[in-house]
């Protein structure tokens, strides 16, 4: 009997600590670094992974098993503490499936094979065997991508890339050229390599004209990845700033990926945002300066630019900027000024991103998805047009310094009638500069609803602003 508790709750801690370190890794795009040195929250690994798998591997170690069972009973109210924190939940692809399917073998290896109940050697193990089982499937599916875009030689690659608004400059430019070409933009926001590689295998069609490639990075020379698989022959850089500064540690590597882009052996021009200081050459052009007269309100975006005046219904004054730089392409690529209108007409709100949503007598500014201080701060800007009472939620800025989190506290404390900051990473910074009669703090999202219900009224404006998942 004793043997049979003691297996059962060997496999059940061993399977709890392989989908607390699975989940994390799909997080960060199962890079094993990432993890271990820029998780956001870095005493979750300790609590609810480090020292529960040491305490149980010690405890069975000294009583050759027999008091583990202990210990996983005492883990599972701990992992189901941190599974109801987490609204990202694990998606089960087949890597995830592979890698359980690894460790539960490895588990049976050590538990029945050895009489060994040790959970770090088949976590170890199974980590290992699915790295070792990715770089192989990997390397065929690049290789049949590859023979893909080799077949689409007449296909036109654009590349984008920035440290914010590459998603919108993708879906401008895709719903623009869309006036006059067929087009295909990589979808939502996927611009890793592997993501880029399986549309292109799953979703790409043949006898699309133009590709809109989106390139995110996370490190140096995770640009220059995709850059080299899909060659494009325009490329943009929007707006460089801190983003993901956590990562590059300096500003200076970040412009120096985004500009990794340029190295494409087929480029044939590039527009490159003035932030990124870059040179100018016959190939590579500088855009914003060229950008004018900027008008935006809660009905939309107008601005000049090389002496035509352009509209779209899209919110916040710093989507001027990524407008003009697929407006820069269209021309290039042949579109008329008639033809970028009408593209321009057909521009809907990207969603999660200074979305307006009317409800209930309500006007609700969906900007979720914005995770950067100069779009938060046009946000602000946009929200103060409202007459009416203004609400921010928000939980401040997740990867960026106590600094800038400073300024959005300040310009919050200006602009809102109430603040509510969610979760605890910067309520201590808000709860410093943010007047206590305007400050409300929401540990978690599972009071969203109830509070919304009781403080908000018609004729408000309620700005959600970086809405990040709970894990960071």
């Amino acid at each position: 009997m004793v043997t049979v508790v003691n297996l059962v709750a060997y496999f059940a801690i061993l399977f709890l600590l392989g989908y607390y370190i699975v989940t994390t890794l799909q997080w960060y795009s199962y890079r094993l670094k990432r993890v271990a040195f820029h998780h956001t929250r870095p005493w979750w690994n300790v609590a609810y992974f480090l020292l529960p798998f040491l305490t149980y591997d010690f405890v069975s170690g000294i009583s050759r098993g027999r008091w583990g069972f202990v210990v996983a009973l005492g883990y599972l109210p701990l992992f189901f503490l941190w599974y109801r924190k987490v609204d990202k939940k694990l998606v089960f692809t087949e890597r995830v499936k592979r890698f359980f399917a690894a460790l539960g073998l490895f588990g049976l290896l050590f538990a029945l094979g050895l009489g060994l109940y040790n959970t770090f050697l088949p976590l170890a193990l199974a980590w290992a065997v699915s790295v070792a089982i990715e770089k192989i499937l990997f390397g065929a599916y690049r290789r049949r991508a590859e023979r893909k875009l080799a077949r689409m030689e007449d296909c036109i690659v654009v590349g984008v890339t920035a440290s914010y608004g590459k998603t919108s400059i993708k879906n401008f430019l895709a719903t623009i050229l869309g006036v006059r070409y067929r087009v295909y933009a990589t979808p939502r926001s996927v611009n890793t390599l592997g993501g880029v590689m399986k549309d292109v295998n799953d979703e790409l069609s043949e006898d699309t004209e133009v590709y809109i490639v989106e390139m995110g990075a996370r490190g140096e020379g995770d640009i220059a990845e995709i850059t080299r698989f899909v060659r494009p022959h325009y490329a943009v850089v929007g707006t460089v700033g801190p983003a993901h500064i956590e990562y590059f540690k300096t500003l200076e590597r970040i412009r120096d990926t985004k500009m990794e882009i340029l190295q494409s052996p087929r480029l044939r021009e590039a527009w490159v945002h003035v932030s990124a200081n870059a040179r100018p050459s016959e190939t590579v052009h500088i855009f914003g300066p060229e950008i004018e007269s900027v008008e935006a309100t809660l009905e939309g975006t107008c601005f000049t630019m090389e002496g035509e005046r352009y509209c779209a219904k899209i919110l916040g004054a710093f989507n001027a900027v990524n407008l003009a730089a697929a407006i820069h392409v269209a021309r290039t690529l042949g579109l008329t000024p008639e033809e970028i209108r009408r593209g321009l007409e057909r521009i809907q709100p990207v969603p999660h991103r200074l979305q307006r949503i009317d409800a209930g007598g309500k006007v609700i500014l969906d900007d979720s998805f914005n995770g950067n201080v100069d779009g938060m701060l046009a946000s602000f800007e946009l929200a103060s047009t409202w007459e009416g009472r203004k609400i921010l939620i928000t939980p401040g800025l997740v990867e960026a310094d106590r600094e800038l989190n400073e300024r959005i506290a300040r310009k919050a404390a200006e602009v809102f009638d109430r603040i509510v900051v969610t979760g605890e990473l910067n309520y201590p910074v808000f709860a410093e500069i943010v007047p206590s009669e305007k400050l409300t703090h929401l540990p978690s999202k599972e009071r969203f609803e109830e509070f919304l219900a009781q403080n908000t009224r018609p004729g408000d404006l309620i700005l959600f602003a970086n809405d990040a998942p709970s894990f960071v």
